[in-house]
């Protein structure tokens, strides 16, 4: 009886240390953390972590227009979802304070997002990519043997299009990752809500659309990319390469690649951000700052092969994924690169209708 009530009583304890030990609440996209990190922040800090995951920006959107999501913190890309939160005032300016590994950020590229977020206020960058082609080039060039790999044109053209639809093409289900790139590479400007422009746009897609195998959400790609399912691809440049990891680790004959446009490819950030009505924005300080440590950032970036923006990070990397020009683009690519608006309401409205004829393709 003495032994079962000492057990009872350990027990007890040990529910009540859990109840009151500190928990912070992350919402992020899939498939976009190294385990380990959330291991050793815990392990560090004794902070417990609840991780869930979501598959579009509209779901987070939802929940944090709803208030009260219970998250600490969220991470939503820059345009549009993360400059809609700022504007509605549903996100908490970061204390710097509490922040000091913030100085280990890329200050090039935190500026390219300050037109969203003036001085930086709402967020940092946790992981960032371009939007352009993955593919199988030896498939392509068997089929289209003069057409460009190196441009939009490889996609948008419909003779290219055309002869290339024999093994597969996919578009990702995405209009604000796609309507920018295809303006932009119609020389119209890459935020433009005219009539003219989005009816030139429309055209250009109609004009694919039936040479499409699929127009999928991004995470599809990157498996059938890498079963050798299709062989051309519009998606993000990370998911292209992860693509390509996991056709080599399944022994697949074929070679995903990932390209960048000549034209200039459109540049995206993900930003980490507390929620306005966050239960715990001590504990989400404490993950941020944690998070921008190089050792840390290099060990995300090798998991899940998109680039961080905190540069002493790539020395830790593996030198195949430091020196990647389709990971870390090079300065030049960088500088043709372009980071897209976000439209007022009634351009967005217009946009989404002009996705919809596309998606089903009339």
């Amino acid at each position: 009886m003495r032994r079962f009530l000492l057990t009872l009583v350990l027990l007890l304890t040990g529910l009540n240390a859990q109840a009151q030990q500190p928990t912070l609440n992350i919402y992020n996209w899939a498939d976009y953390m190294d385990p380990y990190a959330i291991e050793r922040f815990q392990r560090e800090t004794g902070i417990r972590v609840r991780y869930d995951v979501y598959d579009t920006l509209e779901t987070l959107e939802g929940k944090l227009s709803a208030g009260r999501s219970g998250y600490d913190i969220v991470v939503p890309t820059s345009e549009p979802a993360f400059n809609r939160l700022v504007r509605a005032g549903a996100l908490r300016p970061l204390d710097r304070a509490r922040l000091p590994n913030a100085a280990n950020l890329d200050p090039a590229l935190m500026a390219r997002i300050a037109s969203v977020d003036p001085e930086n206020r709402h967020g940092v960058i946790y992981l960032w990519g371009t939007v352009g082609l993955g593919m199988n080039a030896a498939r392509i060039r068997e089929l289209a043997p003069d057409a460009p790999l190196d441009s939009l044109d490889l996609l948008l053209n419909p003779e290219h299009a055309r002869r290339i639809a024999r093994c597969g093409i996919a578009v990702m289900d995405s209009a604000v990752d796609v309507l920018p790139s295809v303006l932009r590479h119609l020389g119209r400007h890459p935020d433009s809500t005219t009539q003219a422009d989005l009816d030139a746009a429309q055209r250009a897609l109609l004009a694919i659309r039936p040479f499409l195998r699929s127009i999928p959400s991004p995470p599809a790609i990157i498996d059938a990319l890498a079963a050798g399912e299709i062989c051309l691809a519009f998606s993000y440049s990370g998911d292209v390469i992860q693509a390509t990891a996991r056709a080599r680790e399944a022994r697949r004959t074929h070679e995903v690649t990932y390209v960048m446009p000549r034209e200039g490819a459109q540049l995206w950030f993900d930003m980490m951000a507390i929620p306005a009505d966050a239960p715990n924005p001590d504990a989400a300080h404490a993950f941020i700052n944690f998070i921008l440590q190089p050792d840390v950032m290099a060990g995300i970036t090798r998991q899940v092969r998109y680039p961080n923006a905190v540069p002493a990070s790539r020395a830790l990397l593996p030198p195949e994924v430091a020196n990647d020009p389709s990971v870390f683009p090079p300065a030049e690519a960088l500088a043709l690169s372009f980071v897209a608006g976000t439209p007022a309401q009634a351009g967005e409205r217009a946009r989404a209708r002009l996705w919809a004829r596309f998606k089903a393709g009339r």
